[in-house]
This record gives C-alpha cells, structure tokens and sequence, in this order.
C-alpha cells in the first residue's frame, strides 16, 4: 500500500513540474470562465495567442446570463425601469498581455499577466494570474477594469460589462 501511495506521488509530482503555464512564441490558451459584476453574472471565454517571450495577444467575449433590472431616470426626471438587451448583455474584446511569470521568477506552472484590452463598451485593462496543473489543464483568475468608457458616464444597464468584473474559471493549451 505504501508503495502504490509513494507512486502516486511521484507520477503528480513529475505532472505538476512539466505544467507550464506560458510558453512564450506560438503558445496557444483557452480560457472559460464564470464571470462576477455588480448587478450581472455571466459567461467569460477567452483565447489567447503567444507572439514572443514575453506577449500576447487574445480575444475574449462576455454574455451575462443573469442581470438585473436597472432604475434610472426618464427625460421628465422620473424612475424608469431598464430592462437588459441583448447587446447589453454582451461584449467582445482584443487584448495585448504582458506574461511576467519568468521575468518576475515564478515557477513555470504560474504566469502572472497584465494587459490592456480594447472592447465594444470600453478601453480597459486587465490582470490575471493562470496555474498549470498538467501541460493542458489549469486555472486562471482575471479581474478588469475600463480606463475609459465611450460616450462617458454610463447609467442603468449600459454599466454592464462597462464595470470591474472578476473572471473565474479554467485554461487549457491547444
């Protein structure tokens, strides 16, 4: 019994150490995700393409499966119900990271990623932070926030997707 446990060990030692988390030039991630907002939560996919040692480049859309209804203030200046569409409800982005987990001496199954993100509601930026369990599977944590929203402020259900959100979720190499 010792021997199957001392085995076992060692078979997920040896799969945790060659997980790596960014490979840099012609790295390939996927990434789903439960997406957290005030007022929304949704669905996170996003890609993500490696284009040197230290960048990439993805693509990532959002579609929130439960939002709440919004009050705001109709042009008399009386409360209004706003009822999410939609294209509100939806957003879709490119981003460029920066994959600093070798640079900052992260073990190779972690990667710590800034960036900075151009979607349909905003110009944005980003962080995250991927764990490898094996060479195909891990986890990630992302949180976003705009720098800048079109058209300035936002109000009632224009805030989704326009708003700090934490994605939470799993990321696999193809």
């Amino acid at each position: 019994m010792i021997k199957k446990i001392i085995t076992l060990a060692l078979l997920c030692i040896t799969a945790f150490a060659s997980a790596q988390a960014y490979k840099g030039k012609g790295d390939k991630k996927f990434q789903v995700a439960a997406n957290l907002q005030s007022g929304g939560t949704g669905i996170h996919a996003s890609a993500d393409f490696g284009l040197g040692e230290n960048i990439s480049v993805g693509v990532t859309t959002t579609y929130l499966l439960a939002a709440d209804d919004q009050i705001i203030n109709d042009n008399q200046g009386f409360p209004k119900l706003d009822e999410p569409d939609f294209i509100d409800k939806f957003d879709a982005k490119v981003r460029f990271n920066a994959n600093l987990g070798n640079v900052i001496g992260l073990p190779a199954a972690m990667d710590l990623y800034p960036g900075l993100n151009l979607g349909l509601r905003n110009f944005g930026t980003h962080i995250g932070f991927r764990y490898f369990f094996t060479d195909g599977f891990g986890v990630f944590t992302e949180a976003g926030v705009p720098i800048t929203k079109y058209g300035g402020k936002s109000y009632g259900t224009e805030k989704y997707n326009n708003q700090f959100a934490l994605n939470i979720g799993a990321s696999f190499n193809f």
